[in-house]
């Protein structure tokens, strides 16, 4: 099993043909494009933690009916300096470098200087994001890098902080309507304050400036205050309505003074996290029409989340829907010296993911009683008033044990019924792909032997009547020697397989990714 995790993957930049067994659908155009972490050791260094390995994208091409596959390293200015040091020399979150122990004692004195707001990584392995008719990869620093979709090219580097006062970003944007992108980045004690700045990329610019990038007309729509000047909140993603957009502020912080020294003291940026379990975790709203947050305090318990699922409004009440964790145990278990022991029983996640469900009372009679539940919903969710006038917030229990959630995406924001996601119980790997439905409880599930699913990506039918009209689509990594990777394709109503395509290389397990219809690519100009 190490060989799935630890040991580097070729490339393969020239497409490769798959074998397809079974029917794929005529419709079915377009790349699916991922990312992942592909290569953890570099020369006789390796990193500490399966996150910080270099990003690999790997791609699936649909086109009348055949099936090409192909992988490329992200040329991030990370990796050229790793590969040509034939070291690691770029500090990740989990794994700090130093500089070369050849090097004289001013120049080493001069790095310990430049390393107290420290230079992130652009090693972009966690998501690929769309921005206009461009694509990016993406992590959660201040760099992202635009590729290429069709060869997995890397393009320019792009650094947010050259637009917007932000020093981390997240990794899973938003898109609106018009196609602009959302998001929401921490700024770090920036004029004596921290907070977290919600902003939106446009998804064109006007016709007078287009020589200019949508970068240049970035728009900071709201920011919300950090409880903390040097304890913000750490976070992976955030949740939108119609209306509202939602934002988590939990008691998995990130320690600034510890992170500024973590360099001198010979320690990872990881190191610098903590989870503070006695401490409430407060939920923010945001209405994008007047750009302000909502003034009521609604708060919940300690917990400890990375996605969201969806959220949508209902007579005066937002709900949402989010997968959380008793402690900070996940990240923990990616550290490659544990993963080893992953599939012994002395290995397994402390706190199994939770799906909850909060229903947040927007409009409420303000001489309600202390005490009383002010959610009018049928839900077993409930919204406390408090003395002070805050509002405590219980979720209602969706389902236990999956992970890596996604929807059908024109639903985003609306009612919902349908969460595609890996299962995972006590074990961070995804050994199943399951459809949940979230008003019966039903749960459709894929597995197959030694088969290890990626995050599963729903693809709309062009003719989609209903929310589960069309695909799922899966990357399946095999333990078994024997057995090549495959791409699964599974009919998203029933669950049951359409057809796979197999290609005989060492696929990497990757992260996130996104599917690109034919129609969203620019004609190939090479």
């Amino acid at each position: 099993m190490d060989a799935l995790f630890s040991r580097n993957k070729e490339e393969h930049p020239e497409p490769i043909k798959a074998e397809v067994q079974g029917q794929l659908p005529t419709w079915l155009q377009g790349i699916l494009l991922r990312n992942g972490p592909g290569m953890h050791t570099v020369g006789d260094t390796q990193y500490n933690h399966w996150f910080d390995g270099l990003a690999l994208l790997h791609s699936f091409t649909f086109k009348n009916g055949e099936v090409y596959y192909r992988s490329k390293y992200l040329r991030s200015d990370t990796y050229n300096c790793n590969v040509e040091a034939n070291r690691i020399v770029v500090s990740e979150f989990g794994t700090m470098a130093y500089p070369d122990p050849c090097k004289n004692i001013f120049a080493k004195a001069f790095t310990y200087l430049s390393h107290t707001i420290p230079e992130f990584t652009d090693n972009c392995l966690i998501n690929i994001m769309k921005t206009g008719d461009d694509f990016y990869a993406t992590s959660e620093t201040n760099f992202i890098r635009k590729i290429n979709p069709q060869t997995l090219e890397t393009l320019e580097k792009v650094d947010y902080t050259k637009y917007v006062a932000v020093n981390l970003a997240t990794s899973h944007p938003h898109y609106d309507s018009a196609g602009n992108t959302l998001n929401m980045g921490t700024s770090i004690v920036d004029k004596g304050k921290t907070k977290y700045i919600l902003f939106k990329i446009p998804s064109s610019v006007p016709e007078t400036e287009k020589k200019k990038s949508c970068f240049k007309h970035m728009e900071v729509m709201c920011s919300i205050p950090s409880r903390s000047l040097l304890h913000p909140s750490y976070y992976h993603s955030f949740g939108i309505s119609e209306n509202y957009i939602i934002f988590v502020e939990q008691p998995f912080k990130l320690d600034i003074v510890k992170l500024a020294t973590a360099y001198i003291r010979g320690v990872n940026w990881a190191s610098c996290l903590s989870y503070h379990k006695d401490e409430k975790t407060w939920l923010h709203f945001v209405d994008k029409r007047t750009k302000k947050e909502v003034s009521t305090k609604f708060y919940t318990d300690a917990m400890v989340l990375f996605h969201h699922i969806n959220a949508y409004e209902e007579d005066g009440h937002i709900i949402f829907d989010i997968i959380t964790y008793a402690d900070n145990s996940l990240y923990e278990m990616f550290y490659l010296k544990n993963m080893g022991k992953y599939f012994e029983e002395n290995n397994r996640l402390t706190s199994t993911p939770t799906s909850k469900r909060f229903v947040i009372p927007l409009q409420y009679d303000k001489d309600a009683e202390v005490g009383s539940n002010l959610v009018t919903l049928p839900s077993t969710a409930t919204a406390v008033k408090e003395k002070d006038g805050s509002i405590y917030c219980q979720p209602e229990i969706l389902c236990e044990g999956i992970e890596l959630p996604r929807i059908n995406y024109a639903y985003n924001g609306k009612k919902y019924n349908y969460v595609f996601a890996t299962e995972v119980q006590w074990n961070p790997v995804p050994a199943k792909i399951v459809k949940f439905n979230i008003q019966t409880k039903e749960m459709l599930q894929w597995a197959e032997d030694s088969c290890w699913p990626s995050e599963p990506i729903f693809v709309p039918s062009p003719d989609a009547t209903e929310e589960d009209d069309g695909v799922v689509l899966t990357c399946v990594v095999t333990s078994d020697p024997k057995k090549a990777p495959f791409l699964l394709v599974l009919d998203a109503k029933t669950f049951q397989e359409l057809g796979r395509a197999t290609v005989d290389v060492e696929m990497h397990l990757d992260l996130h990714g996104m599917f690109i219809p034919e129609k969203d690519l620019k004609a190939e100009t090479e």
